[in-house]
Order: structure tokens, then sequence, then C-alpha cells
């Protein structure tokens, strides 16, 4: 019977496809959660990803503590690390994202290379590699956020310091690591624990904001992340590499992403905001996302991202007086 593949952080929005994923191609998943009390929402979570939650074993495991992660990779040949904190607003002290998220990250990787692991997959973000302004805003995996970078977020600050971390600490082990950077994730929801994609979407149908924010970005279905997940652990070619996970097509706004809810969306979407905050249009990013590709990876359009994720809140019950 071959062995039992580790998901840390199964309950996320991305953890919980990636683990439906994973049930569907008839694999033994074992998902780590901070909380056992969240293990009946993650079940339910993979019934409605179509996958058969009797393959699926559910530990409790925190980030920020050791207890429970050698009995979690026991005998886990292939740990994806997806868990990781991510805010709706930037806390004061960046120290509050920068320290569990490094720190987290060496203490999985540390137990998945002292239980013998084959390979670490680890969710990193498009935050690690694009977020130090470049000449032309031409992005490829050889690129770095520089943690130094004047005016930059704890988020993306946390995202490079854990990403370094990784590489630092695994280099030269016995244990593969290779690297998923995803953009901006949208896409149908599995849990109703929203994370601050869905967030935007759920308080744009609602009418929360006035205004969007002036900003522009790469977008990529969740459903396509979780499957980019399993090509990278599986191809022996992805060892030591990072992979962009992007759709096709030029850079999106959060204007422009307010448009297709509008356009496809009708009544439901009459809330939804039609200006962006005042200010000077940053660059637009030219994000390649070739390596994954050479994986047989394909994204999804990303307007059927859009009108699918507004479709799941819908379908949760998660859009207020909607």
């Amino acid at each position: 019977m071959t062995s039992p593949v580790l998901v840390t952080g199964g309950s996320g929005y991305v953890g919980s496809h990636l683990v439906a994923a994973l049930l569907r191609e008839g694999r033994r998943v074992r998902a780590t959660v901070r909380s056992k009390e969240r293990e009946p929402g993650l079940r339910e979570a993979v019934r409605r990803g179509g996958a058969d939650d009797a393959g699926l074993e559910v530990v409790a495991a925190d980030l920020m503590s050791g207890d429970g992660w050698p009995a979690a990779v026991d005998g886990c040949e292939e740990v994806h690390h997806v868990a990781s904190p991510i805010p709706i607003a930037q806390p004061e002290d960046p120290d509050e994202l920068i320290v569990p998220a490094r720190e987290g990250t060496r203490r999985v990787l540390r137990a998945a290379r002292d239980a013998g692991a084959r390979r670490v997959v680890l969710t990193s973000s498009f935050a690690a590699v694009g977020y130090t302004p470049k000449p032309g805003a031409e992005y490829t995996e050889d690129d770095w956020t520089d943690p130094g970078t004047p005016g930059l977020a704890p988020y993306p600050r946390s995202k490079a310091i854990a990403e370094r971390a990784a590489w630092d600490l695994m280099r030269g082990g016995g244990t593969e690591l290779a690297v998923v950077n995803p953009t901006f994730i949208l896409g149908p929801t599995l849990t109703t624990a929203l994370g601050s994609s869905m967030q935007f979407v759920k308080m744009g149908i609602e009418g929360v904001m006035s205004v969007v924010p002036r900003q522009r970005f790469g977008i990529v279905d969740v459903r396509d992340v979780a499957d980019l997940h399993l090509r990278v652990m599986a191809a022996p070619e992805a060892a030591g590499r990072r992979f962009l996970a992007v759709s096709d097509g030029p850079a999106w706004s959060f204007l422009e992403v307010a448009e297709v809810l509008r356009r496809r969306l009708g009544p439901l979407a009459a809330r939804v905001p039609e200006r962006e905050a005042p200010g000077e249009d940053p660059p637009r990013p030219v994000i390649h996302n070739d390596r994954a590709r050479e994986l047989g990876w394909r994204p999804r359009a990303v307007e059927t991202t859009i009108v699918e994720s507004a479709g799941s809140l819908r379908e949760l019950g998660l859009l207020n007086g909607l």
C-alpha cells in the first residue's frame, strides 16, 4: 500500500482543494489542522469537492508549536506544505507574520526531512517573487522579492523570508524541495471560512466597498493551484525549482474583476463598486507561467474563475442579504 500524502493546512482554501484532488485520485491523505475542531468542516469540504473522505486522516499540528509534527510526517513520502498565515489586514508588527511564516516553514520541513520524506512541495507566493520594483515589471521564477525593499508590507516580506528559509534549510539534504508561487488566488471555495481573496469578492458583491484598491496583479484559480501541486510533486525534473502559478493573459485590476461580476451576475452584482481608489496607475506586471506549462499544466480562463468564485459564495449562503 502506498504511503499517505501529508497536506498541511488541510482545512484552508488551497489545502481543502488539494486534499479533495488527492482523494479523487485514490490517494490516502493525512491532513493537518490547527485544531481537531476543524475536522468536521474539512470532511464536509472534501465531500463538497467530489471526493470520498474515507481515505482521509486528520491530525492536529500548529505551525507555532513543535508538538504533533513528527507524528504528522511519519511514513509520508510526499509532503505538501500549504499552511501559512494570510491576513485580511497587515499587522502593525511585521513579526506577527514573519515569525510564524518562517519558523512554521522550518518546523514542517525539518520534520519532513528527519522522517525521510522524498519531496516537499511548498506553497509560497508571487509575493516572494515580484514585490520588488523591476524595470518592465516582467517576472519569472528567477526573480526574488528583496525583504529590504523600502515600504514593503509585512505579508510579502514574510513570504520572501519564509521561502528563503526553506531553500536554505533543505539545501544538500536528502529530501527534495520544490515551490509553487501562486498569484492572487480566486475560484470556488469548498470551505465557509473565507480567506482574503474571497473576502474581496464577498465584500464587493455585498456593497461593503464604495471603491476598489488601485492594484494590478496576476490571478490563478484555486483548483489550478492544487493541480500544479500534484504535477510538481510527480515530475522528477521539478526538484529544486520554483513554479509560478498564474493564468494566461495580461494581469488584472480589482476594477476589471468588478466589471466581470457586474456583467456576468446581473442583479446579484448591483452593489459591486464601479470606481477605483484615486492615484496613479501602478505597473501592470507581466508574469510568466512557461515553467508550469512545461509540466502539462493548463490554467482556467480568469473570467470563469471570477464567476465561479461568486457562484460558490451564493451556493454556500455566504452572501449577506443576497
